[in-house]
Parts: C-alpha cells; sequence; structure tokens
C-alpha cells in the first residue's frame, strides 16, 4: 500500500508565514528592549524579588549566550519564511515571480520584523524585556546545547582578538560626570533641592578646603597682647562658640576656647590673662593642609572629632579656617544663622537691586548664594577673582565687566580690595 502527502494548502502556508514573521518579530523588540533597558532599573526590580527581572538580570549576565539565541531564533524564522515565500510563488506565479517574492518579502520584515519592533523595544524596554525574559529563559534550556556550540565558537573567535568574554566583566559602574547626568536627568524623579544636594555631594572630591575656606583676615580670634579689658568685651560680644586664643598674629596660636569654659570661668569671679592662656592651652588647634578635598575632611572632621580647622600652606602658615558648617553647606546649601555666612556679613542688598559685597567672600560661597557664575578655577576670593583680572591694583571708582556682573570698587585697604557694588545686567 502506498501512501501519500499532498502538498500543504496555501491557506496554511500563509498562516506558517505569519507565524514566521511574528516570531522575528518577537525576537528583533526583545533583543533591543533587552540591550537597551536601564541596568539599574533592572537591578533594584531584582532585588525587590520582581521575578521577570531576576531572569532578565541572569540572562545579561552572559550577553554571547543571550545573543547567541536570539540570532539562532530569529535567523531560524526569517529563513523559513522566505523559504515559505518561494514555495507560495512558486504556486501560485511560477518561478519567474520568486524574485519579486523575495523582495516584498525583504520590505515587510524591514518594516514589521525589524524597523517596527526595534523602535518599540527600544521606547519601552521595560515591560518587553520583563516579559520576554520568561521566554528566553525555556528557550535557552531547551536549545542548551545549539547556544552552547553557538557560543563557544564565538568565544573562540572574539579570543583570537584579545576578547575573554569568561574573564569579561560588564562595566556597571558610573564615574561622577556620568552620575550628574544621571541626577540631572531624573526629573521629577528626584524634587530639585535633593538634587542639589547629590550634585553637592558628587562635588565633594574636586573641592578642596582651600576653596571654602575663610582668610585668614577674617578669622575672629583672642589676641594675648590686648588690653584686658578689651579682650573681656570680645569674650561677652562674641558670636561663635569657639575661639582661637594667640599671641600679637593668628600663625602664633596658643590654643582654642569654648565659651561654656569661658562663662563657668567667669563665673568664678577670678579669671585673668593667666587663666584665658592656661585654658587655651588645654585644647590644641587642629590644622588641615590646604590641598585637603571636602570628602577627606568630612571623614577627618568625623574621626577627630572636630567642627574646624586651621588651613595650612607647605610652610605651615596660616590661610584660613574651615569649618563643619562649611563642608556641609556645599551639599545642602546654607541652613546656618552663623554670622560668617554669606548672606549675612559679605552681602548687603541696596534698594537699586544692586548689592555691596566683601571682597574676601569666597568665590564659591558668592555663587551658590547669588547664583552667579564667577570663575573657580583661579583665585578663591572675589579680591583675588578682581586684582587677576584688573592686573594691577586698582583705586576707589574702578569699574569693571565680569560676564554679566557690572562691579564697581568702593573700597580699598592694606593692598587688597575690601568692598565692592555688584550690579547683575543678566536678563531675568
Amino acid at each position: 500500500m502506498i501512501i501519500t502527502v499532498s502538498d500543504p494548502s496555501l491557506p496554511l502556508l500563509f498562516t506558517l508565514l505569519g507565524v514566521c514573521m511574528l516570531f522575528s518579530a518577537f525576537f528583533s523588540g526583545t533583543e533591543t528592549a533587552l540591550m537597551s533597558i536601564n541596568r539599574y532599573q533592572l537591578r533594584t526590580l531584582a532585588n525587590k524579588g520582581h521575578r521577570g527581572a531576576q531572569l532578565a538580570e541572569k540572562l545579561l549576565s552572559r550577553p554571547d549566550r543571550l545573543i547567541g539565541l536570539i540570532l539562532l531564533g530569529n535567523n531560524l524564522a526569517n529563513n523559513l519564511a522566505a523559504t515559505l515565500v518561494a514555495i507560495i510563488v512558486l504556486r501560485t506565479a511560477g518561478e519567474d515571480w520568486v524574485a519579486v517574492g523575495a523582495g516584498v518579502l525583504t520590505l515587510v520584515m524591514l518594516i514589521f520584523c525589524e524597523v517596527g519592533p526595534k523602535t518599540y523595544g527600544a521606547l519601552n524596554p521595560r515591560p518587553l524585556a520583563l516579559l520576554s525574559s520568561y521566554a528566553y529563559t525555556a528557550l535557552q534550556w531547551l536549545m542548551r546545547p545549539f547556544v552552547f556550540v553557538i557560543s563557544w565558537i564565538t568565544n573562540g573567535a572574539l579570543r583570537l582578538v584579545g576578547l575573554n568574554v569568561d574573564r569579561h566583566t560588564q562595566q556597571t559602574t558610573l564615574s561622577r560626570e556620568e552620575l550628574r547626568t544621571v541626577v540631572a536627568e531624573s526629573g521629577l524623579m528626584i524634587p530639585r533641592s535633593h538634587q542639589q544636594m547629590l550634585m553637592g555631594i558628587l562635588d565633594l572630591e574636586r573641592v578642596t578646603v582651600n576653596d571654602i575656606m575663610i582668610p585668614r583676615q577674617d578669622i575672629a580670634g583672642i589676641d594675648l597682647d590686648e588690653d584686658w579689658e578689651r579682650i573681656l568685651e570680645q569674650l561677652r560680644q562674641t558670636p561663635h562658640t569657639r575661639l582661637p586664643v594667640y599671641r600679637g598674629d593668628i600663625g602664633q596660636m596658643v590654643g582654642l576656647v569654648h565659651m561654656r569654659r569661658i562663662a563657668q570661668e567667669l563665673a568664678r569671679g577670678d579669671f585673668d590673662r593667666e587663666r584665658l592662656e592656661e585654658v587655651a592651652r588645654q585644647r590644641e588647634p587642629y590644622y588641615v593642609p590646604d590641598s585637603t578635598p571636602l570628602t577627606v575632611q568630612l571623614a577627618n572632621f568625623q574621626r577627630e572629632r572636630r567642627r574646624f580647622g586651621f588651613v595650612v600652606d607647605e610652610y605651615g602658615d596660616v590661610l584660613g579656617l574651615v569649618t563643619l558648617e562649611d563642608i556641609l553647606e556645599e551639599i545642602v546649601g546654607e541652613f546656618t544663622n552663623d554670622p560668617a555666612t554669606v548672606s549675612r556679613r559679605d552681602v548687603h542688598r541696596e534698594a537699586s537691586g544692586s548689592v555691596i559685597v566683601n571682597a574676601s567672600a569666597t568665590v564659591r560661597a558668592l555663587n551658590r548664594t547669588m547664583n552667579w557664575s564667577l570663575p573657580t578655577d583661579g583665585p578663591k576670593t572675589l579680591n583675588g577673582v578682581l586684582l587677576e583680572r584688573l592686573e594691577t591694583m586698582p583705586t576707589a571708582g574702578t569699574a569693571l565687566q565680569l560676564g554679566s556682573l557690572q562691579i564697581e570698587i568702593l573700597q580699598m585697604g592694606e593692598n587688597t580690595i575690601r568692598t565692592v557694588r555688584v550690579r547683575d545686567a543678566a536678563p531675568r
């Protein structure tokens, strides 16, 4: 008995062709989605227990095997579709139309199985990647021998150009600038105030204590060589909690005093210059190299249980003072009523809209407080920036333009610019 198998009907051929095109579109779109998904969002979901995210992360840990699986399935679907089109054309129009059928198939698959699905996958990677991870996990298990052979041959070819896939760890770390971009593009996901804090933290490493310190001439302290009545008045009126004690010059430091201890000594009634010096010597000053990054100094303050330190250069000369509050304000912005803050002591607004500025204020503090864009890669104070720009010692009344800022020098003293009037000419 002879059994004959009839040729498949045209409806069946067209159905198989449609199935092949659906598979091709699936492989194309999911490949783009899996390769485009944000790895940090994926890891966050995986850590929360999302099964699809866990499977997707496992698949992406070996991209060579995943890509091999996708391309194997995609090529099988595309080749089978081409064969089906050839059969359909031969049965309906003859062999002269085979080339036309191939061209039409190429156009249709390009639009509906490549460009369209890939575009959708690129624009909506998360849902497509998470759903497809279940299918790819099952396919990877079913087609393990084929995927293993393809990966083995591919990895061998890559070794010839110096890439060992087995030892290559996918780069997932971000540089500081890349993190800044991520924070800046977070939009409404992170409140504006939180974005500024994160930016401040990222900037700490490249900012040194020299950039934010209070200049030497602005450090408030007790000179033991001063008249005793004047010292007592200074102790009673000071707004500071701690004060340095020195003889004649801040460079000749004796020690530090806490005002709570001074109040106790004054209450006893036998407080004098010698007792003040004795109390000051019980607390040694803390010195900080001027090139210390703020990240390091913040850790040093925490370890040493200090709230401020004196910034010194390579010769040991005191350049200024840096406080814990100064570093924290680089992160959270100005938050204290301390009279040393720039908005209260260094900037005085006029009714005309201009501001009177203490030229010893640091450039970074002015930029942060006034929303200016003074250069930060040179001198650290406004006085230094102006002297560098003028290249000579100016006189009162000298005016200059610095970006959008119109600056008039009001007061000079001891070869430095003391105060200036600033008007921002930038459009609001």
